[in-house]
């Protein structure tokens, strides 16, 4: 029976340990992948320390997905990385939306009149917080890669 992993908090940078706890892996193992997968390149700090961001994490959980449970090998999995990714690449050059990892729920008209209670609009308010906390969050990882390249 497979463990289902913990959901990753709203952080921006774990460490190695918690990268370890969060995806089911050991940190010799995560300290390995950086080196058999290139895409995988954490932020190190003072002494060499390790930081992991957000994407890296979803990123160790697809690695860990394709290597223990769909039983690609180390090459394997590194040529399916580097299809999910090109295709990733592919799909922001044609201007498509990813939501990979999103849930869409579609909402009626008649759905929307649940909504109208404060308590509702309270939900609303702290979800269009979040959501445009994100956005700055993504736009300053977008100012840095750029930066980077």
């Amino acid at each position: 029976m497979e463990k289902s992993l913990p959901p990753i908090p709203a952080k921006r940078y774990f460490t190695i340990g918690e990268v370890g706890d969060l995806c089911g892996v050991k940190p010799h193992v995560l300290r390995y992948w950086e080196q058999e997968f290139t895409q995988l390149r954490p932020m190190k700090r003072r002494g060499n320390r390790r930081y992991y961001q957000h994407h890296e994490v979803l990123m160790i959980r697809r690695i860990r997905d394709l290597l223990y449970d769909q039983g690609f090998t180390i090459s394997g999995a590194r040529n399916k990385m580097q299809e999910l990714l090109q295709s990733e690449r592919d799909k922001k050059r044609n201007g498509e939306v990813m939501l990979d990892g999103v849930e869409v729920l579609e909402v009626e008209d008649a759905d929307l009149d649940d909504f109208e209670d404060s308590e509702s609009l309270d939900v609303l308010d702290d979800s269009a917080g979040q959501l445009m906390q994100f956005r700055r969050e993504l736009f300053e990882i977008r100012e840095l890669l750029a930066v980077a390249e």
